[in-house]
């Protein structure tokens, strides 16, 4: 029998949804300043999520937001790694399958959001073509 999380797992869960969502409407935000044509967010499948998804003149560009609070700790775009790499690969195919069979060119973006712990917004820093083909 499951039993329900702790207020305070709640809580903190909570928080870190709303930070999650804040990093997305910030790199939603950098897509359109970069000229991109946002055509989706929080794209649902059974093979995941993508975050964002544009059009960047004839390419489809799948972005993956990391969103980190605080400082000391590795940069969100380190948090990419090679597994998270061959399922965005496999969704972001997917994806164009599905959704924009008549386009031909694919890229997967990682967009960094990061804050201060006092909640300062450090940095977004965009990352082109940040998953390849391996």
């Amino acid at each position: 029998m499951a039993t329900d999380p702790a207020p305070a797992e709640r809580a903190l869960a909570a928080r870190k949804r709303a930070l999650g969502e804040l990093g997305e409407r910030l790199a939603a935000q950098a897509a359109e300043a970069r000229g991109y044509r946002l055509v989706e967010r929080n794209y649902r499948c059974p093979f995941g999520e993508i975050d964002l998804a544009a059009i960047d003149g004839d390419t489809l560009v799948v972005v993956e937001v990391r969103t980190r609070l605080g400082g000391g700790e590795a940069a969100p775009e380190l948090s990419v790694g090679p597994r998270k790499q061959a399922r965005l690969r496999a969704l972001a195919e997917h994806y164009r399958a599905e959704r924009w069979p008549e386009v031909e060119g694919l890229r997967i973006d990682v967009c960094a959001v990061q804050f201060a712990r006092s909640g300062w917004l450090r940095r977004v820093e965009w990352i082109e073509n940040a998953v390849v083909e391996s």
